[in-house]
């Protein structure tokens, strides 16, 4: 490698160490990070503001600015207040049962929409029922993000790798249903058995609060009826968009844009009051991650990992698929999972074809979509979703650390990732 490229990883390592190590804030070390990539001419401004592979996401920015737009208009409403009191008079104010409904909603949402817009609509939610049941928000908010990246793997729209793979890969929505599909319910169960043991020191049980909760009437927590109508059918215009990616041909980041757009013009509702739910600094954090990681991949340091690991199974099928999944999990688990994805996709096309094309070598893009969709949950910045539950923890008083996630998704991600192995080998290796 090039001395850039050397200089390139060093700063990539000490910002990465900066966030982990919470020395300084998530937000500072990125952006310095970002701006010594440039300084370093490791990358420039036209790769680093509109290259497509190696710039900041436009796509993932304003996906959140529309959708962070939406939630706060719908904040206002009341409608959140309302669903936390439904669900914890479904759960009795019992918290294990209260978290199994949260996670199971997550991840069906998240099936159907993407991952970062439904942790965008169930955060408000867990805070405000937590508040409710005197319970820490921080362990519901850690299992919904972890919920809603393995509920994305299940689809096309799901999560953001699984759009690039099917565009690289010619698969259809139908093709994510039947080869993902089916081990993310078993991943899903496993999940929530996880979930009793990993945050069970969490679980208070409060009869009082619990008897109050019951006692509530949900609907009074409405506050603007009217409000709350025009909202719901923008919401649902835009899911509906959403889901219909592969038909309409519109960017997710284009849909919400436009539906925030049209929830403000068309409401009483006050630009101020609209953004003052965005999280600001959430943004400004991946754009300067965005610019770290597209400096790996400008400088070649990405490939070369991801051709290494290829070139180290010797042209095997099976050891490929087993050593895509594991490598394809750690790196997802240290950068974005979208560029990560973004870099592989031709070299995995590469294999594919170098295995006969079609049958079983189709084994190794569920590799990638795998190793990718779970490893995001290892580390607090692996997924999108994960960075988006982190910002609004803080900016409501309950910070979660990059270790106090971390801790926690390493367990989730070795052992999904570890069923995935007897999956793929029997269906499509034995």
């Amino acid at each position: 490698m090039t001395v850039t490229a050397w200089l390139a990883v060093a700063v990539f390592l000490g910002a990465y160490a900066l966030i982990a190590t919470e020395k300084i804030h998530r937000v500072a070390a990125a952006l310095g990070g970002a701006g010594i990539m440039l300084l370093i001419h490791a990358t420039d401004a036209g790769a680093a503001f509109f290259d497509e592979r190696t710039g900041i996401d436009w796509n993932v920015i304003f996906l959140l600015l529309g959708m962070m737009i939406i939630v706060g208009v719908l904040k206002l409403t009341g409608i959140f207040e309302y669903l936390a009191i439904w669900a914890a008079k479904r759960a009795k104010g019992r918290p294990y049962r209260l978290m199994v409904l949260l996670v199971v909603i997550t991840a069906l949402a998240s099936a159907l929409l993407d991952n970062v817009t439904t942790v965008l609509l169930i955060a408000p939610v867990t805070f405000l029922v937590c508040e409710r049941l005197a319970l820490p928000a921080a362990p519901f908010l850690i299992a919904e993000a972890m919920a809603s990246n393995i509920g994305g793997a299940a689809t096309l729209v799901g999560d953001p790798p699984n759009i690039i793979i099917a565009s690289r890969a010619g698969l259809s929505f139908n093709d994510f249903l039947i080869h993902m599909a089916p081990l993310v319910v078993v991943l899903m169960i496993v999940f929530i058995g996880m979930c009793r043991i990993l945050f069970r020191r969490h679980f208070r049980y409060d009869p009082e609060r619990a008897a109050e909760i019951m006692a509530l009437n949900e609907r009074e927590a409405i506050a603007d009826p009217r409000l709350l109508g025009q909202s719901l059918v923008v919401l649902a215009l835009v899911m509906i968009a959403f889901v219909l990616h592969p038909v309409l041909h519109y960017e997710p980041s284009v849909v919400a844009i436009l539906g925030a757009g049209i929830l403000v013009a068309a409401t009483k509702v006050t630009t101020q009051d609209a953004i003052r739910e965005v999280e600001w600094p959430t943004l400004v954090f991946f754009a300067g991650l965005f610019v770290m990681v597209g400096a790996l991949v400008e400088t070649g340091v990405i490939g070369r990992i991801s051709q290494a690991a290829a070139e180290a199974t010797q042209g095997q099928l099976g050891l490929t698929a087993m050593g895509l999944l594991w490598a394809s999990a750690a790196l997802s688990a240290i950068v974005d999972n979208i560029p990560y994805v973004a870099t592989m996709s031709p070299i995995v096309d590469g294999l594919v074809q170098a295995n006969g094309g079609d049958g079983p070598a189709q084994v190794l893009w569920w590799a990638l979509a795998f190793g990718a969709d779970l490893g995001g949950n290892a580390t607090a910045v692996g997924a999108a979703a994960n960075v988006v539950i982190l910002g609004i923890a803080a900016r409501n008083g309950t910070p979660i650390s990059f270790w106090q996630f971390t801790k926690y998704g390493l367990i989730v991600t070795a052992v999904t990732i570890t069923l995935t192995v007897p999956y793929l080998w029997l269906r499509y290796l034995a």
